[in-house]
């Protein structure tokens, strides 16, 4: 009978070493989840990693996150997230929503500390052997802000796998950040040269804290002259983007000044309504959108030649009908078309209403370009440089290459000879007038994509407007593109430390001192303008 019982012992020892040997499926593991017991949980955690099932990537959040319920009609577990009416509840296993679920019917499946640990280190060992690259460095990455000294050992047997070289980066900078904590001088050093170059904005807090505690005078030399050139190359990466914003807004200043620069050129017309012609390019944008709201991105491209047509036109009926009669009377040519600037502004109010309106940014517009931890330049602000250059690319061809771009280089020279030559002035004038306006309705549509569109969006720009031309040279295309540039870099490196509207005013000053040097402007235009 002793013997008996030792036979049947073995048996069952044997029997549970290899039913523990054999790994758990996800279906048998998860039950061990809705144990009240700690242990069992933890068990249950352990085999659940061992699965490597995809539907981890779910279950393990949710559970550290406090969304992981039991139903208390059965007991099956589901991942709740949102709360009250808003509530939306997914079943673990099959993956489909749970109808007619409240709280009331859920129970959450408690954790301890222990368990968090367990779970984060899971989660790590998970995401570093994703199949995706993205997942792996975004696992990486998530340890720069919080470095957890449990995943050195998992980081480094990772990075021997790794074949990614951005995730290799990312993990060198993690050990090196986590060596900074080591007792070992040489380790210390050793991290110290690694964040060498490093521009993450964890590494210079790393470093500063470092250097209160550090008493070797080796490593706070080191520490000290990492930091410095970290610091050095982020004013540096700053600097480069105050530059980009600059571009940015004087490519909008080009946008705004550049069909006033060739109607004030050619006609010498003081336009008072050009900012308005601007606001008619937004609302065009606006009203396409509306038109087409499931096409934002279709959307502005028809958005671009529509609003040139409708402002264009507008600028055509403003020359022929009352321009034309006022030419050699520049007071009253300011006062009419300050009033017909009213005027578009009070249409506007009574068929869009005077609340400003929103222009959805395109999907390809939106985000930004990461160059580096430091430098994020906007990718809509991108494209308003690029199509800044266009237009005036396309403006400057019609102008040299075109026969009216030859008429109206004729009229702006010598209106007097041009006309002897047979060139038709008040056709010329009304075209020129109209291609300026034109060109400020695409400004418009510009504009739409930096801000909210309302009927006194064209009066923030048109001061700007006459001071990038008086300031490149009436009529002057090449310093109309300087000048509006040159602003608007000048304006946002004097932000930082003169606020925006002491920048503004600054900027006025200076322009009033140089006109006063160079009345002409930086180039002077030649022919009848120049007299």
């Amino acid at each position: 009978m002793p013997m008996l019982a030792r036979l049947m012992l073995v048996l069952l020892l044997t029997t549970a070493t290899a039913a523990s040997a054999r790994a758990a499926s996800f279906e048998e593991a998860l039950p061990l989840l809705l144990d009240a017991k700690f242990p069992v949980k933890e068990q249950g955690i352990e085999q659940l990693s061992q699965t490597g099932d995809a539907r981890l990537e779910q279950l393990f959040p949710a559970l550290l996150n406090g969304e992981l319920y039991q139903l208390k009609s059965n007991p099956s577990l589901v991942i709740g997230r949102g709360k009250d009416a808003d509530l939306e509840v997914t079943e673990v296993i099959g993956g489909q929503v749970v109808r007619d679920v409240g709280p009331q019917d859920l129970k959450k499946i408690t954790l301890n500390n222990r368990m968090r640990g367990q779970l984060k280190a899971a989660l790590a060992r998970l995401n570093f052997s994703h199949a995706d690259p993205g997942k792996r460095l975004a696992a990486v990455n998530s340890l720069i802000n919080d470095p957890d000294p449990a995943s050195r050992a998992l980081l480094l047997e990772q990075r021997n796998r790794e074949t990614d070289a951005g995730v290799q980066e990312a993990m060198a900078l993690v050990l090196a950040l986590m060596d900074l904590s080591s007792p070992e001088p040489e380790t210390r050093m050793a991290a110290i040269q690694g964040l060498d170059g490093a521009l993450h904005p964890q590494v210079r807090g790393a470093l500063t804290k470092l250097l209160e505690r550090e008493t070797d005078p080796r490593a706070r030399s080191a520490a000290q002259r990492v930091l410095e050139g970290t610091e050095a190359r982020i004013r540096w990466y700053a600097t480069l983007e105050t530059l980009f914003f600059g571009l940015s807004l004087g490519s909008v200043l080009v946008l705004a000044a550049i069909g006033l620069a060739i109607t004030f050129g050619v006609m010498g017309v003081i336009n008072m309504a050009h900012g308005e012609l601007m606001m008619l390019g937004a609302y065009t944008t606006y009203v396409i959108q509306q038109w087409l709201p499931d096409q934002i991105g279709i959307s502005v491209f028809i958005a671009i030649p529509a609003a040139f047509v409708v402002a264009g036109l507008v600028g055509v009926l403003i020359e022929r009908g009352v321009i034309r009669f006022l030419y050699g009377r520049p007071l009253e040519t300011l006062l009419a078309t300050f009033g017909i600037s009213l005027i578009l502004q009070q249409v506007v109010r009574s068929v869009f209403s005077p609340l400003n309106r929103s222009v959805e940014t395109p999907a390809w517009m939106s985000g930004s370009w990461q160059v580096n931890e430091v430098l994020s330049l906007t990718l809509n602000r991108m494209y308003i440089i690029l199509f800044c250059l266009l237009v005036f690319a396309l403006l400057f061809l019609i102008l040299n290459r075109t026969r009216l771009g030859l008429q109206v280089r004729a009229v702006s020279q010598n209106r007097a000879m041009a006309r002897a030559m047979g060139v038709r002035s008040q056709w010329v004038d009304a075209m020129t007038f109209g291609l300026g306006s034109g060109i400020a309705g695409i400004a418009g549509v510009a504009l739409s994509q930096l801000t909210n569109v309302g009927p006194n969006l064209g009066q923030s720009y048109i001061i700007d407007s006459f001071m990038v031309v008086v300031f490149g040279g009436v009529g002057n295309l090449w310093g109309t593109l300087v000048a509006g540039l040159g602003l608007g870099v000048a304006n946002k490196l004097l932000e930082p430390w003169a606020g925006a509207v002491l920048a503004k005013i600054l900027m006025l000053v200076f322009i009033i001192l140089f006109i006063q040097k160079r009345p002409k402007g930086l180039f002077p235009q030649k022919g009848r303008a120049a007299t």
